[in-house]
């Protein structure tokens, strides 16, 4: 039997951006671009949904005014990347997003059931490579939060860099590094 060989294409963010404005993609197809590839995100249960909710909700207590906490939404991460982690803070209000996506989350939080492995490995060390300082995991398999800090380069990672990681269990509270002075408690993240 003979083999064939797959060809991929790798994609960047203006081109899946093009393809967006187009309407190529219909509202709420569940695709995101990671590190250039096309990646078909977790269909959400209830459990997951509500955990997002529940994330939205501390991190809103805990930044106030002055940030934005996105829920979903598009991140320009690189010129191959435009996540849509579950949940991301930024500075600003919505407002300041008309014109572009924005590219520096201080803090950016996945919920996962099925989708641990790949937020894990493969998105966590896209964030790790873009520099971002603080990326939280939802852990819905084990019930904890998965801190993930101090990013730094790894060749074995997917994409060249990887973080430190500590877990937390519900009894807990998280900082996150932009407010060091906050505590979140661990069991207002999970639902």
């Amino acid at each position: 039997m003979a083999r064939v060989e797959v060809k991929t294409r790798r994609w960047k963010r203006v081109e899946y951006e093009r393809l967006i404005e187009t309407g190529f993609f219909q509202p709420g197809d569940p695709v995101e671009l990671i590190g250039g590839q096309l990646i078909v995100a977790e269909p959400q249960g209830s459990g997951h949904f509500t955990a997002i909710r529940a994330v939205e909700e501390a991190l809103r207590a805990a930044f106030g005014a002055g940030w934005d906490v996105r829920g979903q939404g598009p991140v320009a991460l690189d010129e191959e990347s435009e996540p849509e982690p579950d949940v991301a803070v930024v500075p600003g209000s919505f407002r300041d997003y008309v014109a572009a996506h924005p590219s520096r989350p201080i803090l950016v939080v996945e919920v996962s059931e099925s989708s641990l492995a790949l937020d894990r490995h493969h998105k966590g060390s896209l964030y790790a490579r873009a520099g971002l300082d603080d990326y939280w995991i939802v852990n819905l398999v084990d019930r904890v939060l998965e801190v993930y800090r101090n990013p730094g380069p790894d060749p074995a990672a997917p994409f060249g860099w990887r973080y430190q990681v500590e877990a937390l269990d519900r009894g807990a509270s998280v900082s996150p590094l932009a407010l060091p002075g906050t505590h979140i408690r661990v069991a207002d993240l999970l639902p």
